[in-house]
């Protein structure tokens, strides 16, 4: 039923690739659709149909999305970060850059602000379909569970009291102006300095990019959290950032602050994660508090933390406290 949703997602990852490689043979309408061995007008249309994008329009945005984390991480000349990214000259580069972003790649250099980047799209997720995993495999993989100790930053974020989960969240802010998936994660992208995307600057997943919930007293009440609280989405970033920071967006300071953390490893997304999320969940349902000096605290502004990065973890972080 989704055949087109998961070829059309092989697709988008390629690009992404591509781009990176410079291969602009490679990003071709022709070598795109052979790669799924249909009609270049087939697969144009599916590619719309199922994105609302011509493949023209994304692989132009896609291309300055790039460009964009070049002109403001590094120094290199400006037409030659126009060349790499299939722009025949600088003023080409220039026109499309400022239609796209309302400021010219040098005066952007100058002053980085707040834009929302063509984040890559998923058109496939079989979870988000309302399918189950595939086959009969189930996660074994252990939970590690330790103790740590967060050092003072800040959180860039939206929240709300309302949704309970990923796909709820954004069903919800797809309704608020300037809030839907595509811009959050747009506007999060071009922002520098982010402390968990591993320094990479890398824009094809959503690095550095995380769940939250803030324990609040006017939040909502949900049973997969102890405490009233928001539902927050945003990036960690340095104690001391004093960069751009988008309109519909908060920007809270985070006190250094104990964690208890319940990890696991590396995991296959289509296999296996409900899997894992029923792990970490019994890890954390039969946690025996009273064997440490920790307890759990629910003192309200107090953050939790979740990561979903199947290449390298699933990771929950909830506050703790020193018993007494």
């Amino acid at each position: 039923m989704y055949e087109w949703h998961r070829q059309i997602q092989t697709i988008i990852v390629a690009i992404d690739e591509c781009i990176r490689r410079r291969d602009d043979e490679a990003l071709t309408l022709r070598s795109l659709a052979q790669r799924l061995g249909y009609s270049d007008f087939h697969m144009t249309k599916q590619f719309h149909q199922i994105t609302g994008l011509s493949l023209r329009q994304y692989l132009r945005a896609r291309r300055l999305a790039f460009a964009l984390i070049e002109v403001r991480d590094t120094q290199r000349r400006l037409i030659d970060v126009a060349l790499d990214y299939g722009f025949s000259s600088h003023e080409a580069f220039t026109r499309a850059f400022k239609a796209e972003y309302g400021v010219t790649p040098a005066a952007y250099r100058r002053h980085p602000v707040a834009v929302a980047l063509r984040t890559r799209i998923n058109a496939y997720d079989r979870y988000a379909f309302g399918m189950e995993e595939i086959g009969m495999i189930k996660s074994s993989g252990q939970i590690n569970v330790y103790f740590t100790t967060i050092p003072a930053h800040k959180l860039l974020y939206i929240r709300n009291n309302v949704s309970n989960g990923y796909w709820d969240f954004w069903q919800h802010h797809e309704t608020v102006p300037g809030q839907d998936c595509h811009t959050i994660c747009g506007l999060l992208d071009s922002i520098p300095g982010k402390l968990d995307d591993m320094g990479s600057g890398d824009i094809s997943s959503g690095a550095g990019q995380i769940m939250a919930y803030e324990a609040a007293e006017d939040g909502g009440r949900f049973p997969c959290y102890p405490v009233p609280r928001y539902e927050c989405y945003g990036c960690r970033l340095p104690v001391d950032y004093d960069g751009p920071v988008p309109e519909q967006m908060l920007l809270r300071d985070v006190p250094e602050g104990e964690y208890i953390v319940f990890e696991h490893g590396p995991f296959n997304y289509d296999q296996e994660n409900r899997s894992v999320e029923f792990a970490i969940d019994k890890a954390w349902d039969e946690f025996n508090w009273s064997a440490t000096n920790y307890e759990f605290d629910d003192s309200m502004g107090r953050i939790y933390y979740f990561y979903h990065d199947p290449e390298r973890y699933w990771k929950e972080l909830w506050p703790v406290r020193r018993k007494g």
